[in-house]
């Protein structure tokens, strides 16, 4: 599955970039997550922040553990998870033209077990929509922090 989602902001790539790189807050930032754990923070940059993210989906909590695999700083960085037979990346980026940022987000969910491949070959569509809504509500939130001030 393959999602991608984007959102105007009326901020600097800079302002953007330091609310959605401040994972630890996350919650007080993104309604969608509950709480936020760091696992393990590099000596530097953002690259090898490890934490875990429990958020309530669908009616139900999961709390999954995700790492920064690569970034450029003001410009994007990836993440990874591994959970429930599937591996999950994602992609957050910052684009500025004429004052505004673009903030998108491609995410990617590739199943890996058996299970999980029965299970997004029935479920797909369903959860590809459900997503699509989530990760535009937590680009949104961004939004409205980072031209709150």
């Amino acid at each position: 599955m393959h999602v991608t989602t984007k959102v105007p902001v009326n901020a600097s790539k800079h302002d953007v970039w330091q609310v959605v790189t401040d994972i630890e807050n996350a919650p007080s930032t993104i309604s969608g997550i509950d709480e936020v754990e760091i696992l393990d923070r590099p000596p530097e940059g953002i690259v090898g922040l490890k934490w875990k993210e429990t958020r309530t989906l669908f009616g139900k909590t999961a709390t999954e553990t995700m790492w920064i695999t690569d970034a450029v700083e003001d410009d994007y960085y990836e993440t990874e998870a591994r959970s429930h037979g599937s591996v999950y990346r994602s992609k957050i980026y910052l684009s500025e033209q004429d004052g505004m940022t673009e903030l998108g987000m491609d995410f990617d969910a590739e199943a890996q077990s058996l299970t999980a491949k029965v299970f997004s070959a029935i479920m797909g569509f369903m959860m590809k929509s459900a997503t699509r809504k989530a990760l535009l509500q937590d680009l949104n939130d961004v939004k409205a922090v980072v031209e709150k001030g």
